[in-house]
């Protein structure tokens, strides 16, 4: 019996011939209620993606990252110059909560929500079959001859495919400075904004060769997620698997009368975007896209046999015992995530609370002037991450201490400002040559006082 060509050996990736050279994938198109559903999932995440800047709350748009102008604008909230223990505390939540749903639910970001997956399988696949035919067509012409129709496919396949790396590429630029102010920037020309227009063609030939030549190669070779999923699941991680009990012996393997469940077609292995047999076993190029699923589900529906041969299941489950939802470790990603995300909240509330913090000017301490006036000279310095706005006065809480500011009310609009503010008062009111006393910041646009502030002041010793 001749060795079927997708049954490689278990050292070598389907991507790679015996040389090692790039071999091109071309995986077959399937049907399913698992394709159906990530359909409904995929275009619901690209219209987000597309739609989602395009929408503005409060003036600015729904999420946007200004470098620039170091400000987050997040469904109308905007936070001004991220302070870097919020950025850590948001980046180690994120960690810890995709290596919660990790050891849940395996590599289901992979299959369902990772960019990579949702635009090549949504829209450049599709394209490819609609200009180049279904995956024995497409495989012909890849090994055919350069001819005037490869050529035109070709052309034609990868002009459409420029297009739509040039629209994703502009829409992820739009969420660094604004969809309205992209549409008119783009209506200009180029060298009005080099930087951008640089930018912008950089992410689209990113975007370009990733999405259209590189592709399965990312997921096997540069992505890291892969290479840690082994770290955050265990035996109770919901994968995708096949029932090696009720399968095997496969049919053709064996000499013996009673065979398994398995028909060995490899339509599984025909329709995997990378290229693997999932009846090896869960392997790190398994994205989870549950394209075997569909294509063993048809076969064993056609045969009248139950579904479910490769399936969503756990190791646990395949073994005959029940898979555990929460297991300890789960428990622990869960409870980490949860502190993290508690921390970030409590930082950032404090973080979008007006702060002042007071610098003695240089040279002298104190001067006296010449109407035996003592006064203490300070730089102020506000912070605030929220978008709110400020009007502050500073008033001293004792009758005997008179602040004067140059500029009053002083408007508080970034998320750090700096003024300069004189303490004047008289040298009776010291008691040792200093004296503490209480500022408070009133805000004139909301009418309240915003902050408290403690000053040390100091002058001669009488």
């Amino acid at each position: 019996m001749s060795k079927n060509r997708y049954d490689l050996d278990p050292e070598r990736l389907a991507t790679t011939d015996e040389h090692g050279n790039r071999v091109y994938l071309h995986p077959e198109d399937v049907k399913g209620r698992w394709k159906d559903r990530r359909k409904v999932v995929y275009w619901g995440l690209i219209l987000l993606y597309l739609v989602l800047p395009w929408f503005y709350i409060n003036g600015k748009p729904a999420l946007l990252i200004d470098l620039v102008r170091r400000e987050f604008t997040v469904l109308g909230f905007t936070l001004h110059g991220m302070e870097p223990i919020l950025f850590f505390l948001m980046l180690a939540s994120g960690l810890f909560f995709i290596a919660f749903v990790t050891s849940l639910f395996g590599r289901v970001w992979c299959g369902w929500g990772c960019p990579q997956t949702v635009f090549i399988q949504a829209i450049f696949l599709q394209v490819e079959r609609l200009i180049e035919g279904k995956a024995r067509q497409r495989e012909q012409l890849e090994a055919s001859p350069w001819s005037i129709e490869k050529i035109s496919k070709r052309s034609l396949k990868w002009a459409v495919y420029l297009l739509i790396s040039l629209h994703i590429a502009h829409t992820f630029i739009g969420y660094f400075v604004g969809p309205r102010e992209l549409f008119l920037i783009t209506l200009g020309s180029p060298g009005l904004h080099p930087t951008m227009f640089a930018a912008t063609m950089v992410a689209t030939l990113i975007i370009l060769l990733d999405f259209g030549w590189f592709r399965e190669q990312f997921c096997l070779i540069a992505c890291p997620y892969g290479r840690i999923q082994s770290v955050m699941m265990d035996e109770n991680s919901l994968v995708v698997a096949y029932d090696a009990k009720r399968g095997e012996p496969r049919r053709g393997i064996t000499e013996r009368a009673a065979e398994g469940d398995c028909v060995n077609c490899y339509n599984c292995v025909k329709v995997c975007p990378t290229g693997i047999d999932i009846r090896r076993g869960t392997q790190l190029e398994c994205i989870a896209c549950t394209q075997c699923i569909d294509a063993c589900d048809d076969i064993m529906t056609k045969l009248k046999k139950p579904t479910g041969l490769i399936r969503y299941s756990s190791e646990t489950e395949l073994s005959g015992g029940i898979r555990r939802l929460l297991t300890p470790r789960s428990v622990v990603y869960f409870v980490a995530s949860l502190v993290f995300v508690s921390s970030f909240v409590l930082f950032f509330r404090n973080s979008t609370h007006l702060d002042i913090v007071l610098l003695r000017g240089q040279g002298s301490p104190f001067q006296v002037s010449s109407d035996s006036l003592v006064t203490n000279h300070f730089v102020v310095r506000l912070k605030h991450q929220g978008g709110r706005e400020f009007a502050i006065e500073l008033q001293s809480q004792d009758p005997d201490i008179r602040v004067t500011q140059p500029i009053s009310p002083w408007k508080v609009q970034k998320s750090e400002v700096k003024n300069i503010v004189f303490f004047r008062f008289e040298a009776k009111h010291l008691m040792n040559g200093s004296r503490v006393i209480r500022i408070n910041l009133f805000d004139h646009l909301s009418q309240s006082v915003v902050a408290t502030k403690e000053v040390h002041l100091v002058g001669p010793v009488e």
